[in-house]
C-alpha cells in the first residue's frame, strides 16, 4: 500500500511540474495582460483660430462647414496616430487639411497684406528631440507646414524666411504655386474694409490702433495642431497667413518657437493663436511648459495662468491648444470663441466654436 501511494505521488509531481507554467511563461503571460490593460495612450487637438466668433454672426451653413472641416482634419491625424504613426506626421497632415481650406487663415485662406499680397508663416517642433523648423514671409509655398518640417529635418537651421526659404523649398522638392492660388474674394474684401477704416482714421487725424473692433479682429485665424503618439512622443505645429493689412513684412508668433509653437516630451505640446505681438512677448507656448516643469502645475493650470492672466494683463488676447505626455488636453482661450477639436485614444470627438 505504501508503495502504491509513493508511485501515485511521483506521477502527480511529474505531471504537475510538466503542466505548470515556467517563470518565462509566467512573464510572457503577465506581459500580454499588461499590454492589454495599459494600451498605449494617444490623442490630438487642433485649432482654427480665436477671436470675436459669435453665434449670432454665424449662419447655420457656415457653422456646419467649419465643423465639417475641423472634423475632417482631426480624423486624418487621429487615423495616423491610431495606426502607430508619429506625432510629427499626424500634426503635418492634419494642418495640411486646414491649409487647403479657404475657411481658415493659413495656406489657401491666407489674409492679404497692405500691398495685396499673401505672406505665410509656419513652424513645427518635435518633443522627443526638441528639434524645430520654421519659415516666415513666404509667398509661393502651397503648404507652409511642409516646408517648416523640411527645415527641421533637412537643414542645420531653425528658421528661414522669404526668398531664401523658397529657394530651400525648391531644393527639397516642396510644392510651389503661383501667388494667385491664395486669392479668395472674402479675404480680399476684408483687406479693402480694413484699408477704408484706416484711411478714415487718418482723414480725421486719428491715430490708427488696434482699439477699433474690426482692425483688432484681423489678427486672428491661425491654424494649429498638437499630438501625442503611441510611443509617448509629442509634437506641435502652427501655420498662418498673419494679420490682415499687415505691412513691412510683419511676422507674428506662429513661426516663433516658444511663442506660437512648442513641444517637449517632459511636459507638453502647445500651439497658439491670437494677438501675435503679445504672444511673442509673453513667450506663451514655452511659458506653459515651464510652469509645468518648474512649478509643477498641471497642463490646465498652466494654460489658464498664461491665457487668462498673463496675456490679458499685458493687453493681448487669444488662445492655445495643448496636450501633455499623459494625454490630458487644454483648449484655453480668452476671446468670444475659438475653432477647436479634440480626439482621444478611444476615438471620442469634441468640436467647439463658441465660448461655453
Amino acid at each position: 500500500m505504501h508503495q502504491i501511494l509513493t508511485v501515485f505521488t511521483l506521477i502527480f509531481i511529474v505531471f504537475g511540474c510538466k503542466n505548470s507554467p515556467t517563470n518565462d511563461q509566467k512573464s510572457i503571460f503577465s506581459g500580454e495582460m499588461n499590454r492589454t490593460d495599459t494600451a498605449p495612450n494617444f490623442g490630438i487637438v487642433i485649432h482654427g483660430g480665436a477671436g470675436t466668433i459669435l453665434k449670432q454672426d454665424m449662419t447655420d451653413s457656415l457653422e456646419a462647414a467649419f465643423k465639417a472641416k475641423l472634423e475632417e482634419a482631426i480624423k486624418v491625424g487621429h487615423a495616423i496616430l491610431k495606426s502607430g504613426g508619429s506625432s510629427i506626421e499626424a500634426v503635418t497632415k492634419t494642418i495640411n487639411v486646414l491649409e487647403d481650406s479657404p475657411l481658415f487663415n493659413a495656406g489657401k485662406g491666407a489674409v492679404f497684406t497692405h500691398d495685396e499680397t499673401n505672406e505665410l508663416d509656419a513652424s513645427i517642433m518635435d518633443g522627443q528631440t526638441l528639434n524645430a523648423g520654421a519659415i516666415a514671409g513666404v509667398t509661393q509655398i502651397k503648404n507652409p507646414i511642409d516646408l517648416a518640417k523640411e527645415v527641421m529635418l533637412h537643414s542645420e537651421h531653425v528658421m528661414l524666411g522669404g526668398k531664401g526659404a523658397e529657394n530651400f523649398a525648391q531644393s527639397r522638392g516642396i510644392e510651389l504655386v503661383d501667388p494667385s492660388y491664395f486669392y479668395t474674394e472674402k479675404r480680399f474684401r476684408s483687406l479693402q474694409q480694413a484699408k477704408e477704416i484706416e484711411e478714415a482714421k487718418i482723414d480725421h487725424s486719428q491715430s490708427t490702433s488696434f482699439a477699433d473692433p474690426f482692425i483688432k479682429n484681423q489678427k486672428f485665424g491661425t491654424v494649429g495642431c498638437v499630438a501625442l503618439d503611441k510611443n509617448g512622443n509629442l509634437a506641435a505645429g502652427t501655420s498662418t497667413g498673419g494679420m490682415t493689412n499687415k505691412r513691412w513684412n510683419r511676422i507674428g508668433d506662429a513661426p516663433i518657437i516658444g511663442a506660437g509653437t512648442y513641444a517637449n516630451n517632459a511636459t507638453c505640446a502647445v500651439s497658439s493663436t491670437g494677438w501675435g505681438e503679445f504672444f511673442i512677448r509673453a513667450v506663451v507656448a514655452h511659458d506653459i511648459s515651464a510652469l509645468m516643469e518648474y512649478k509643477g502645475l498641471s497642463l490646465q493650470e498652466a494654460a489658464k495662468e498664461v491665457i487668462q492672466k498673463k496675456v490679458p494683463a499685458m493687453g493681448g488676447d487669444g488662445g492655445i491648444v495643448a496636450i501633455d505626455r499623459q494625454g490630458n488636453v487644454s483648449m484655453e482661450f480668452n476671446t468670444e470663441g475659438m475653432y477647436r477639436a479634440h480626439m482621444n485614444a478611444d476615438g471620442e470627438l469634441y468640436i467647439g466654436i463658441y465660448k461655453e
